[in-house]
């Protein structure tokens, strides 16, 4: 078993038995290790030098202050002895890359106390593939017990020394998220990591709709690094909303109306164990619950932008992305009908809606948004701040959809995203209409989503970048699910208008004022393009 490698976890926790490794793990992680670290950041002091058994070999260990380096010990070779060239190839992982630090024990059923010291076991986050992470192992064998120590608290030591990393989080868990499996992947796949981790957790598992709004805003978090939430998007958003009231409050600020919210206090890590994972899939790239777990405990943050849905002046939600039209309705429709399973309400809410498609009368206004290479030819010109392309901007006519979002919302049904050209935290939002046009013309935009082609190359396709949008319908009868085939709603729904927000479904009965406010939570993760992109940033004047 070359380089002590294993593929999956093992149970090296102190005091625990030892786990053999599976016989499919053999092969190892040298070329993996190898891409990710630069020449130049396997140098700095050396911290600890020594001899361990990795594999099948002896091997010379160097730790440094960035990297863990070794290489086999070679046996001295006669001269002129052509058969003893072997190249000797150095390893070597980065110190950033290690989340626990273990002494590898064997244990018997007839000994007492500690077991036999086989060694340390070191876990590692590596990169799989371009958004994917692993957690894996490498096994450090020494039976001197003095040899050992010195090593491991010189790890425990680094460790330490991150300070960004959660010692301890809250964890809300929704256990209606999909098919109820939320329970279970928290169990299974997360809670394992965060133990060997060392992190504290404190579960509570929700019991109604609400519970984590309720919970959040008044239960004391002083003790706690982070929030944790597994769920869908619906538990997602709640959280988040949560934890920006709480921090409104805590900074004496108007909880109804904010107009310039503070941020949020604490983190929020985002588990994804519902039906879509729109919010965890644009935050890491990918709906993977390894992947997030691992974000969360090497501590990896993301500011993210968020948005206020307002209406007649008071705060209707902080959230990320809003639909209307189209998406509103289908939504309600889904929601109507929750004992069907998820995909099943899904599809049929897609359906009906299809078949009862009608446009809305409405007035959109909006507040345009320039890139900061942009302002910067402006200033540079010398134009004015208020040129005219930044005053607000009206259309008004019949939408089939309308859709406002600030981060990119991947999921399966569009893996590029229903707004790819957003980021988590460039500053702006998408604004995207579809005006009134065929069915068949509305059903292949849908369509587009879901492959390479652009989705919004259609005459009836509209789309902007906007720091503000207003949207107001101007039919005064709103929208009922049970509608008839005149559109007109039950008394018990009248002016009533469906917005799906995050997932979650929200009625309005008027205009609907969205603001967006930068970086204004931080979550754990981030995919590795978002992480390393330059972030253009635009400016809402």
């Amino acid at each position: 078993m070359p380089w002590g490698w294993r593929g999956g976890r093992v149970s090296a926790l102190e005091g625990g038995p030892e786990e053999e490794a599976p016989p499919a793990a053999a092969a190892g992680p040298s070329a993996l290790w190898a891409s990710q670290l630069q020449p130049e950041a396997a140098a700095g002091q050396i911290l600890l030098r020594g001899i361990f058994k990795i594999g099948r070999s002896s091997c010379d260990v160097v730790l440094g202050e960035r990297a863990l380096r070794w290489w086999p010990i070679q046996p001295e070779r006669p001269a002129g002895d052509s058969k003893y060239d072997v190249q000797c190839k150095e390893e070597f992982i980065e110190v950033k890359d290690i989340f626990s630090v273990k002494l590898k024990r064997r244990y018997s059923a007839k000994q007492q106390g500690n077991g036999t010291l086989l060694g340390i076991t070191l876990f590692i986050c590596l990169k799989k593939d371009q958004n994917k992470l692993k957690d894996s192992t490498l096994d450090l064998i020494n039976l001197s017990e003095d040899h050992c120590d010195v090593w491991f608290k010189q790890f425990k030591k680094i460790l330490a020394g991150f300070s960004n990393r959660p010692k301890s989080l809250k964890v809300i868990l929704n256990p209606q998220s999909h098919k109820k499996e939320a329970t279970q992947v928290y169990y299974e796949k997360v809670e394992p990591l965060l133990r060997i981790a060392g992190i504290k957790t404190d579960v509570t598992i929700t019991e109604y709709e609400g519970h984590a709004l309720a919970l959040l805003k008044d239960c004391e978090l002083q003790e706690f690094d982070g929030v944790v939430c597994v769920g869908g998007d619906g538990s997602a958003s709640e959280a988040a909303h949560a934890l920006l009231l709480r921090a409104q409050r805590n900074a004496g600020k108007e909880t109804g109306s904010p107009l310039n919210p503070v941020g949020a206090q604490l983190p929020l890590g985002l588990i994804p164990a519902g039906s879509t994972n729109v919010l965890a899939h644009s935050l890491h790239g990918i709906p993977h619950v390894v992947t997030a777990t691992l974000h969360i405990i090497m501590g990896h943050v993301q500011p993210v932008d968020v948005c206020t849905f307002s209406t007649t002046g008071k705060l209707l939600r902080f959230g990320f992305s809003a639909m209307f039209g189209f998406g509103g309705r289908t939504l309600a429709l889904a929601e109507k009908n929750r004992w069907m399973s998820p995909n099943q309400r899904r599809d049929f809410a897609v359906m009906k809606a299809l078949a009862k498609l009608k446009p809305e009368d409405c007035e959109i206004s909006f507040l345009p948004c320039i890139s900061s290479h942009g302002l910067q030819e402006r200033k540079a010109e010398g134009s004015p701040k208020s040129a005219g392309s930044d005053h607000w901007q009206t259309i008004q006519g019949q939408f089939l959809n309308v859709s406002i979002m600030a981060i990119p919302c991947l999921c399966s049904v569009a893996p590029r995203g229903l707004a790819p050209t957003t980021r988590l935290n460039n500053g702006s939002m998408a604004l995207i209409i579809a005006r009134n046009t065929s069915r068949p013309e509305f059903i292949k935009h849908l369509k587009r989503y879901a492959s390479v082609k652009n989705q919004f190359s259609f005459p009836f396709v509209e789309t902007y970048t906007v720091g503000e949008v207003k949207v107001r319908p101007r039919n005064l009868s709103g929208y009922n699910p049970e509608d008839d085939d005149d559109g007109r709603c039950a008394a018990a729904s009248e002016n009533s208008f469906p917005w799906n927000i995050d997932g979650d479904l929200m009625e309005a009965t008027s205009e609907v004022h969205i603001k967006l406010h930068p970086r204004l939570i931080n979550l754990y993760g981030g995919s590795m393009e978002e992480r390393n992109d330059s972030q253009v940033t635009c400016n809402c004047l």
